[in-house]
């Protein structure tokens, strides 16, 4: 069973930076779409931001201009760089694999908390 690694997540001043990796525990073939999504408590995950075939990216209007979202999808890898970091970027963050067979893949999520 092929597993999404996260690591980069943590506690963060407002106006900071962190960036968030995700890899899988081995290469998987036919990734043609990467992405990350975001829960915090008491809401509705969202779409943060997305790549298609290493392509144009795109991003939820609130972090547009702030975070970049990178990757390669012949290693299965995948990162958010986020900086200018807002207390409402506090969440849970979940990066994701897509197969062009439409397999998802979803790492365990990691912790961001941006204080003020």
């Amino acid at each position: 069973q092929v597993q999404l690694v996260e690591s980069g997540g943590g506690l963060v001043q407002a106006g900071g930076s962190l960036r968030l990796s995700c890899a899988g525990s081995r290469i998987i073939s036919g990734i043609n779409q990467m992405g990350w999504y975001r829960q915090a408590p008491g809401k509705q995950r969202e779409l943060v931001a997305s790549m298609i075939n290493n392509g144009r990216a795109t991003y939820v209007d609130s972090v547009k201009g702030r975070f970049i979202i990178s990757g390669d999808s012949a290693k299965s890898t995948v990162f958010l760089q986020m900086n200018n970091l807002k207390p409402e970027d506090t969440a849970v963050y979940y990066c994701t694999l897509r197969s062009q067979w439409g397999t998802d893949y979803w790492g365990q999520g990691t912790q961001v908390t941006v204080s003020s």
